[in-house]
């Protein structure tokens, strides 16, 4: 079994810490700006729901599968935003139960993207068109590979 070293903190920090905390930041934000549009029921255990490619005609497995939940975990989350207004539920031809934003859950996730948007134009900004583009594009060549499944 390796050791864990005695030493503070590794400089630069690993891949973990340089992808959690600005996932987290991304967060934080959302949250913070959808409350101030008008959508402040939400919290950051919701975001498990509402993130990309969000849940419009997805399973309620489907969705505990891609947050890396439990089905009761989910189905809980589900049933709190059903009640907020955001999703519905109902029985799809095959039998299944889907889900499916409501007016107010498509609203939501609209202004979510265009918070992403602004997002993006200050990062590229900070770190310069050619860099932020370079940085999107390599992590989009992991974004199909076996090694986030």
């Amino acid at each position: 079994m390796p050791q864990i070293p005695d030493e503070p903190v590794q400089k630069p920090p690993l891949i973990g810490a340089l992808l959690r905390v600005p996932a987290m930041a991304i967060h934080r934000r959302l949250i913070r700006e959808l409350r101030a549009s008008g959508f402040g029921d939400l919290s950051l255990p919701h975001m498990a729901v509402i993130q990309y490619p969000g849940p419009d005609g997805m399973r309620p497995s489907a969705l505990a599968e891609n947050a890396v939940m439990s089905k009761q975990a989910m189905n809980q989350l589900l049933k709190t935003l059903e009640g907020m207004g955001y999703i519905t539920r109902g029985a799809e031809d095959g039998g299944g139960t889907v889900v499916r934003f409501t007016d107010r859950g498509r609203a939501a996730y609209q202004r979510m993207v265009e918070i992403l948007m602004d997002i993006e134009r200050e990062w590229t900004g900070e770190l310069g068109e050619g860099r932020f583009v370079e940085l999107k594009a390599r992590l989009g060549e992991l974004w199909d590979t076996p090694l986030i499944r």
